[in-house]
Parts: structure tokens; sequence; C-alpha cells
């Protein structure tokens, strides 16, 4: 059973979060109450156009045959819908110059778009990033079927997140084919569909989850926010300036601090149905989901996509409402018709806190995204 619920949070708080129980309040309700965070709504703000131009330069990109690569204005219009361009293909195209360059190919008699020199450049130090790091993705990748109960993924769940865990988008040649010692593709008892599982040598492999690294550097720090004797179960907890924390509340976060729990990369054992083995199973999902937004390269993930991996890390809670039990440690957000989790600590001012180059390149991306027509606009005048 949660134990941190949002209505318990906010003092200003919507009034029908307030009468009732947690359990008689709608998944709908309780997202709609949930504290916005400015920094990271704005962050999605420009995500959630970032996320339709990477899914153009995708279908760009999907086009060798092309010189250069390209496609037709005709074809992404068809596709307008699925892509989320509510103005249509070419309104969209027009708003980010600095990435989409428009050509007329008078043998085809078409319009077509391909990236911008720019664009291309960014999108080659994003390969150059993901082919540099093969030996951390492999580690990423060993330690999410690490989390598994039975050490195997459905392969379908991992192409979900491939992009987040900084995969190539040839992963099954490059780096499953390639560490046939690490892993293995079986046929699962469904047709079509495909199990990635660690080897026989690999499944007694162990790992400290990302979470312990915190601990160790709070345990050393002399202004130690956290009880040095509570520690050993405590997560990072930050709140958002303005959200005001009502006493219950603090004493319910840190009576869960010390609730002591199975981490992800431990065998699970019998579940207990006792409240406090309701509570340890909570703790439980949360430092799975914690341990798997560490994994990924932007420390974010959408929810959707996370809610694919439930049966495998045997998590029987909703997912959703698991981050909005957990203000401190999670933000959601549903700006762009997704909801996207963030893990609060690895941000700070709407930026990765310890980037890396495949972050970092994708961030050039980001930085084209916001500059629209800006540029284009002054050189222009």
């Amino acid at each position: 059973m949660p134990i941190l619920t949002l209505k318990t949070i906010l003092k200003h708080q919507n009034p029908c979060r307030i009468i009732g129980s947690r359990f008689k309040t709608s998944s709908v309700q309780y997202v709609a109450s949930r504290f916005r965070d400015p920094t990271f709504e704005k962050l999605m703000d420009k995500y959630k156009n970032l996320l339709k131009v990477i899914a153009i330069q995708d279908l760009i990109l999907a086009n060798p045959t092309n010189n250069p690569p390209s496609v037709s204005l005709d074809f992404l219009s068809k596709l307008s819908q699925k892509l989320h361009l509510n103005r249509g293909a070419a309104s969209f195209l027009r708003k980010y110059p600095h990435i989409f360059h428009i050509f007329y190919d008078p043998n085809k008699f078409q319009t077509f778009y391909r990236l911008t020199d720019a664009a291309m450049r960014v999108s080659r130090q994003e390969a150059e990033a993901i082919n540099a790091s093969l030996d951390v993705v492999v580690d990423r990748l060993v330690r999410l079927l690490s989390m598994s109960t039975t050490k195997s993924l459905p392969l379908r769940a991992v192409f979900k997140v491939w992009r987040e865990l900084g995969l190539p988008d040839d992963f099954e040649d490059s780096i499953i084919s390639r560490n046939s010692h690490i892993f293995k593709l079986v046929d699962a008892h469904e047709s079509n569909t495909h199990i990635l599982t660690l080897t026989d040598e690999m499944r007694d492999k162990r790992f400290v989850a990302c979470v312990e690294n915190w601990r160790v550097m709070e345990c050393c720090r002399e202004n130690c926010a956290v009880d040095r004797t509570e520690i050993r179960y405590s997560f990072k907890h930050s709140y958002p300036p303005g959200m005001r924390l009502v006493r219950d509340f603090k004493a319910k976060v840190k009576e869960w601090q010390r609730l002591p729990y199975v981490g992800p990369y431990e065998e699970m054992g019998e579940k207990k149905r006792s409240k406090a083995g309701i509570m340890g199973l909570e703790k439980r999902a949360v430092a799975i989901v914690h341990e798997f937004l560490s994994l990924t390269v932007e420390q974010m993930v959408e929810v959707e996509k996370i809610s694919h991996f439930r049966k495998s890390f045997a998590i029987d809670l909703n997912i959703r409402d698991l981050f909005l039990d957990h203000p401190g440690m999670f933000y959601l957000s549903t700006k762009g018709k997704r909801h996207t989790v963030f893990l609060r600590e690895g941000y700070e001012r709407g930026c990765l806190i310890d980037p890396n180059p495949v972050y970092n390149a994708r961030r050039k991306l980001l930085d084209l995204v916001v500059l629209g027509r800006h540029a284009m606009l002054i050189n222009n005048e």
C-alpha cells in the first residue's frame, strides 16, 4: 500500500483531493492534482517538440537510398496525425529551418525535406558518442536484465526504450549478437516473440544499485541531511520551491526512509501479505524504477514505456501512481500528450547534473529546436 500521497502534501490542495481516501480518487484526478514544477514543465515544453523532430529525423535517415537522405512532403503529410503535427507537416517543418531544409526535385515533381548540415553534424555526434560508449551500453542492458525476476525481458520491451538506454539502432546485431557470451535470444511461447536473456555464466553476477553511491557520499559529508543510522535504506529527496510540506507528510517520509526493502538486484523471495510486507514490496518497486531511470541516458522515460517492464520486474502497483506517491524522488509531466517521468535528483535547473556524451549531443539538437526561426529572422532583417 503506498504511504505517500499528494493529498497529504499540499496545504493549498484541491478540496476534492483532501476529502476522502487516496483509493477513492481516480488516476486522472490524482495526476491533475499533482504539484507542478515550473523547471521541469519548461523543459518538457521544449522536449515535446524535440520528440516530433526526432521522429521526422528518423524517417529521413531511414531513407539512405535518397542522396541526400530525404522524405517527400506528401509522405510526411500522410503521417501528420500519427506524428501529432496538428497544423500539418509543412507548417511544422518550416518552424525549424536550422534542422530541416526544403528542396524541390524536378525529376520527381515533388517537394522534399532533408536535414540541414547542422542537424546532420549533431546526428553524427550522437552516433559517434553511442559507438564510443558500447561498453557502458552493454552494462546498462545487463543491469536491466538482472533486475528481472527471470533475468530475461521481452525483446519488444527493450525496443521500447532503446533510445533511452543509448542503444545503437542496430543493437540486435551490434550489441546482442556480438556479445553472445553475455546475451542470448530465445523464442517465446507466443509466435513472432523473442525473449532476451542473460547467459548462464552472467546470471550470478552481482550489482550495486546507483543509489548506493549517493548513500556513501552522504555518509561522508559533514552536513549530512539524513541520519547516518537510517541511511542504509534512504533515498535522496528534494522538492521544488513553493511546495509546502505538512508535518504529517514529513513524518511519513522519515518513516518510509527507515523501511527495509529488498534491493532491485536481490532475490525477492516469497511475497508477504502483511502490512509491513506490502510496504516493503512498494519500496522495492520504487527502488527498481529509481534504478531504471538512473540507467537511462537522460534519466527520464515515458511512463507508458516503463510500464512494459512491470511483469518482468514483479511490480503489482500502478507505475504512474507510484511516481506520484513519491514527489520528492520523481517528477511526472503530462506535456505533449504523454506522461514523462524524471528522476528529480539527476537534474538541476533543467539540465542533467552529471551529463554524458550522448546526452550532450542530444542537447545540441534541443538547442536547434529552441532556436526555431529566430536566427533566420535576424539574418533576413
